[in-house]
């Protein structure tokens, strides 16, 4: 089983614009959609889809936490959340023909009570594989990742910003930076695949077993003990990039909980990034039939 735990979970709000949006104008919309988001709940989503048991953790609190809960029991992932006093956030995102707007709230003070109530519910689904992913709500830091990567036996997979990532202490099997968090994690300037390389290889050095850094349209790569894999990004019209990372980290997870290599691990990535690229919002596409897709892209060792 893997475990996704979402310390700032949200209500992800989509809305598709027909015109751009101009000062001062009303814009007006025909397309909307709410899911239940935050970037572990999405990597549990994409994992469910891809048939690998999952359950999702977090907390939740409020109208919109009650909506996010309500969400996730209409789909078909196993959720198991913590509940505090404050407000689940809400995130908008706007797409218009002049490009893509996010506007994401910061989220509820999350006490450390709640954070041991998250461990006892890791615990008590004993996970082989937790994944702590997405941005750090007011109340919490580097040691609360910490606190649960050293409760219980499992391994740990982190995917938060890179100033977090530099201030990790305990063992890791694997983060998911992208180009930016790359650098601020490194202190390096990350502006191509041979950048993203040097500096993927020496957070990995730093202390994670592996590193996964999604790199938008240069593709993806992956930083292990021995070699880099890097696979170029697949060519699909990209509709709305949230979900990418998390989707590009679950088709990683998916594949390693199979126990295939790396190369077939960062495939699989990229080609389940592929799809949710393709559609709006966060909600899972169907992950069916990637197989053929996946051998079609190309692995690239250094």
């Amino acid at each position: 089983m893997i475990a996704s735990v979402t310390l700032n979970p949200a209500v992800d709000y989509t809305v598709e614009l027909s015109e751009p949006l101009t000062d001062g104008a009303v814009a007006r919309s025909d397309e909307h959609r709410y899911d239940a988001g935050g970037k572990g709940i999405n990597v549990s989503k994409y994992l469910a889809e891809l048939g690998v048991e999952t359950v999702a953790t977090g907390v939740a609190g409020g109208f919109l936490g009650r909506s996010l809960l309500e969400r996730l029991s209409a789909t078909s992932i196993d959720a198991d959340f913590v509940e505090i006093d404050g407000e689940t956030r809400l995130n908008t995102t706007l797409l218009g023909p002049d490009g893509e707007y996010k506007v994401n709230q910061n989220g509820p003070q999350v006490a450390p009570s709640a954070i041991e109530e998250i461990v006892d519910t890791l615990q008590g689904h004993d996970p082989e594989t937790v994944v702590i992913a997405g941005s750090l709500p007011p109340g919490t830091g580097p040691e609360t990742i910490d606190r649960v990567a050293a409760a219980g036996p499992w391994e740990t997979v982190v995917d938060v910003g890179g100033a977090t990532l530099a201030d990790l202490e305990a063992e890791y099997a694997l983060c998911k930076p992208n180009h930016e968090e790359l650098a601020a994690a490194t202190g390096r300037r990350v502006d191509d695949v041979q950048s993203a390389i040097a500096a993927a290889e020496e957070l990995q050095a730093a202390g994670f077993e592996r590193v996964v850094a999604s790199l938008g349209a240069d593709g993806a790569i992956m930083a292990t003990p021995d070699r880099t894999l890097h696979a170029p990004a697949a060519d699909v019209d990209v509709v709305d990039t949230v979900g990418a990372g998390d989707a590009l980290l679950s088709g990683v997870l998916a594949a390693r909980a199979r126990q295939e290599s790396d190369a077939v691990a960062l495939r699989s990535g990229v080609a389940v990034a592929s799809r949710v690229v393709a559609v709006s919002g966060t909600r899972a596409p169907s992950l069916t039939g990637l197989r053929d897709e996946r051998e079609s892209i190309s692995v690239s060792a250094y």
